[in-house]
């Protein structure tokens, strides 16, 4: 079957079992497969888990989130249609906020609306706008719009903040590839040559900590009782010519050390157009989820390819979500999820 026809009817097959499933017993449509390079992965992922789709028919989907609340949902934006939707078990899907990520005049890049987000920790919104190159802020309870929270170093504006992590200490690490821009790295708006990654204090100050690296993207920290060495700062590089990850030991005054590769993927088979190492979550155990070559890569804390959720689509990002053991995955027009025996670590933690 053409691959655009099994798209067609996984999507029909969605409409008519995955849209009823919030309100029923009934299942959800799933997709892809697992595939188990060494036996550790079946610590980390059940032998009978599925990829269920929980969502389907978006443009792009980028940067999910997990919000913890009472009953808990899941945020995750669509940056082609410039709306960010909302998911919960109990009421499915809805929208959020429309006109997402650009409130500026044409031309609009092929991406312009919201892309990464990260909660704080007092429960606050951050979010990379793609559009309006800048790092915002919204509040999730109570009264109050969105606010910038940066939108240049040193004069220039940021090119198109991508991924944002908040730290526990207040701080918040960012980066910023050309990919929200018109005419990406060769566009006349640019006003840094840079792509970096960059530090936004708790006392409002930018300090831009990485700016060799090609085209930074993902940004994870390792939890500090799984690497047995102090924290780590992962950053992908979505380069299809070098691809990636690198280690940057967290010092105690918020910089970054000398970066080391902790793993490179350009020996993996490319599968699919536009697959490039993207986003990063590590878990409670210390192991790497990485959207890259062939679907989401599962990276022991020691850089060995443990194996890989295949969806057949792209994933661009993914985040854990209800107890820690559900994990999210944005995968070109399909919101998926599937369950870990492992916990990852939720935004905010």
């Amino acid at each position: 079957m053409h691959q655009s026809t099994q798209l067609k009817v996984l999507f029909l097959v969605w409409l008519l079992a995955g849209s009823v499933a919030a309100q029923s017993t009934q299942p959800y449509a799933t997709i892809g497969q697992i595939i188990r390079s060494d036996p550790k992965l079946n610590q980390l992922i059940p032998v009978d888990a599925k990829i269920d789709i929980i969502g389907a028919g978006f443009g792009h989907l980028e940067g999910p989130v997990w919000v913890k609340d009472s009953s808990g949902y899941l945020l995750v934006n669509d940056t082609k249609a410039q709306t960010t939707y909302k998911w919960s078990a109990a009421k499915g899907l809805s929208k959020f906020i429309e006109h997402n990520g650009y409130t500026g005049r044409l031309p609009y890049s092929e991406e312009s609306g919201s892309n990464g987000m990260a909660i704080n920790r007092q429960g606050q919104l951050i979010v990379c706008d793609h559009g309006d190159r800048r790092i915002a802020i919204l509040p999730l309870r109570g009264k109050g719009g969105k606010r910038t929270l940066t939108d240049n170093f040193q004069g220039k504006r940021y090119n198109s903040p991508n991924d944002v992590v908040a730290h526990s200490n207040g701080s918040l690490y960012f980066s910023d590839p050309p990919y929200g821009l018109p005419l990406q790295q060769k566009d006349p708006t640019r006003e840094t040559a840079v792509n970096g990654v960059y530090r936004l204090s708790p006392n409002g100050a930018v300090s831009l900590l990485i700016k060799d690296m090609t085209y930074p993207n993902g940004l994870a920290f390792a939890p500090t009782r799984a690497t047995g060495s102090g924290n780590f700062l992962y950053v992908t590089q979505s380069d299809s010519l070098k691809p990636l990850i690198m280690a940057y030991p967290l010092l105690a005054d918020g910089t970054l050390g000398k970066g080391r590769v902790f793993f490179d993927a350009s020996s993996l088979p490319k599968l699919r157009p536009k697959e490039v190492l993207d986003g990063i979550k590590t878990d409670s155990d210390g192991n790497c989820w990485v959207a890259g070559p062939g679907g989401l890569l599962i990276i022991s804390p020691g850089g060995k390819l443990l194996g890989r959720i295949d969806t057949g689509e792209v994933i661009s990002n993914f985040a854990w979500g209800d107890d820690g053991t559900t994990l999210y995955i944005a995968s070109s027009m399909f919101l998926c999820r599937i369950k870990t025996t492992v916990k990852g670590i939720l935004s905010g933690e």
